[in-house]
C-alpha cells in the first residue's frame, strides 16, 4: 500500500469533499480517500503510486485545483 498527500483548492463544504472524494476514489487502485476540509488537504490510500497527472485531473474534474 502506498499513502500520498495532495493540497487541493477551492473546497469549501462538505459537498466539496465528496465531490473529490468520488472523483479521485474512480482511479484503478485507490482503496481509500480522506479529505480534511479545512486544511485542503487530501490522503490517499492505494494499491500502488499513482500517477500525478490522473490525481490531478480527478480534482479538476471535480471542479478543483491541486496546489
Amino acid at each position: 500500500m502506498t499513502r500520498s498527500t495532495y493540497t487541493v483548492t477551492g473546497m469549501t463544504c462538505h459537498h466539496c469533499v465528496a465531490s473529490v472524494t468520488e472523483e479521485i476514489s474512480e482511479i484503478s487502485g485507490v482503496r481509500q480517500v480522506d479529505v480534511d476540509l479545512a486544511s485542503g488537504l487530501v490522503t490517499v490510500t492505494s494499491d500502488e503510486a499513482l500517477d500525478p497527472a490522473l490525481v490531478r485531473a480527478a480534482v479538476t474534474e471535480a471542479g478543483y485545483e491541486l496546489a
